[in-house]
Formats: C-alpha cells, sequence, structure tokens
C-alpha cells in the first residue's frame, strides 16, 4: 500500500482515514467497539496490527522527515506475519554468544523466504556479521 500521505489532511489516520486502517482479519476501527467485544464478535486476532497499517505510519513518518522510524515501521510490518512463539525464539538466538553465524544465516534465510521479511533478514545477516568480528558467537 503505497499512498502518498498528506500531514496536514490525513493525520492522524485514526481520525482522519480511518478507512485505511484495517487489522488482518478485515475489522475496522468502526468494527471494534466494546459491544462487540462483550457480544464476543471481536476476538484477540481481531485487534492486532496490520502490515498496511504500520506501513503506513512508516510513511506518514518519512513525510514527517523521519526515515528511521520508518524502517523500524517497515520491520514491524514483516513481523506481523510471524508467529510470537517464533519472533521470541528468533530474539533469544539473536541474544549475544547464543547463536552460531550459521545458525543466524539461516533464520536470515527463512525470514527472506518463509516470510518475505527482506528488511528483517538484512538486518539478521547484519547481526552475524557484527558479532563475528566483536566475538558475540557462540563458541562450541
Amino acid at each position: 500500500m503505497n499512498k502518498k500521505i498528506n500531514i496536514e489532511l490525513d493525520y492522524p489516520l485514526g481520525e482522519k482515514r480511518k478507512e485505511w486502517l484495517k487489522t488482518p482479519t478485515g475489522k475496522t476501527l468502526d468494527d471494534i467497539t466494546l459491544e462487540n467485544v462483550l457480544d464476543e464478535n471481536i476476538k484477540a486476532q481481531d485487534i492486532r496490527i496490520s502490515s498496511e497499517t504500520l506501513n503506513l505510519q512508516g510513511e506518514v513518518a518519512e513525510t514527517a522527515g523521519q526515515p528511521t522510524i520508518k524502517r523500524n515501521f517497515q520491520r514491524a510490518s514483516e513481523l506481523v506475519k510471524i508467529s510470537d512463539e517464533r519472533i521470541l525464539e528468533i530474539y533469544n538466538a539473536l541474544r549475544p554468544n547464543r547463536s552460531s553465524k550459521e545458525e543466524l544465516l539461516a533464520i536470515a534465510d527463512e525470514l527472506e523466504n518463509k516470510y518475505g521479511a527482506v528488511v528483517n533478514a538484512n538486518f539478521v545477516r547484519e547481526a552475524a556479521d557484527i558479532y563475528e568480528k566483536r566475538g558475540k558467537l557462540r563458541k562450541d
């Protein structure tokens, strides 16, 4: 979703462009009400943020002159496709001295090939190289 964001007209998105925002299950902000929650019409998966919404927030950040924040939103938009359990496993694998370079590169390949998470895959590859230079890879 590449929408041209105009800060004055479009931000905050939740107030000015609600129609652009949907959850991964297709719910809109108007669907998420206390009544719908109490009636069990809204489940936990209905209130997760979508990849598209995160990318829109990235566009807002870029328009506001914050390209680094946009990149953070890009990484987050890729991660919503991955289970919480796997994200925690990857997080633990990225801790210093927890993984070999080969294990980190395998994670990067998984991120890119299984989930299409290219930005995150490159981040893990970069971490593997830095850990190697700094002696932070697991020593078997």
